[in-house]
């Protein structure tokens, strides 16, 4: 698993932004603009991810005050992205990983053996600065749990 410190995996991924458009997101330019912070949820529609994905909506400022981006990734499709965008009125972009080589590549796989859904993504966050070094990692083996949100802000604006 990546941890802090590491050199952050770079990817390239499809990314639906906050105006509805599908277009391709890249971590390393990403990042030439500050620190981004990645939120890796297991599903759109499920109801922990969605009140994940709501909190970072309302506390969307603290990280922009911050200097960072925020960016939701999932396996989810860039379309089901965006009606999840849509009905929750988000206001940031979410990145597809329908190949399910970022979150190999991150090593935060997670099956759910015993409902038959395998290679989701384990709720988890990281902050990645403007060289491309993860200064913050928090991974959850448990998907019902959320992140410190406190945390998440204070070491974007560390980052």
């Amino acid at each position: 698993m990546v941890r802090t410190d590491d050199d952050a995996p770079d990817f390239t991924a499809p990314m639906r932004t906050p105006d509805g458009e599908i277009t391709e997101f890249t971590l390393s330019e990403a990042i030439e603009d500050g620190p981004v912070v990645l939120a890796f949820f297991p599903g759109a529609f499920t109801s922990v991810c969605t009140g994940e994905m709501t909190t970072f909506r309302d506390r969307l400022d603290g990280l922009v005050d911050a200097g960072a981006s925020l960016y939701g990734v999932s396996i989810d499709s860039p379309f089901s992205l965006g009606e999840f965008a849509d009905q929750n009125e988000l206001n940031f972009p979410l990145v597809s990983d329908t190949n399910k080589e970022v979150i190999d590549a991150y090593d935060i796989v997670m099956d759910f053996a015993d409902l038959g859904v395998f290679g989701v993504a384990k709720r988890s966050i990281f902050v990645v600065d403007g060289d491309g070094r993860i200064t913050y990692a928090w991974v959850s083996d448990d998907p019902g749990v959320e992140p410190a949100y406190d945390e998440v802000e204070a070491a974007a604006k560390e980052a």
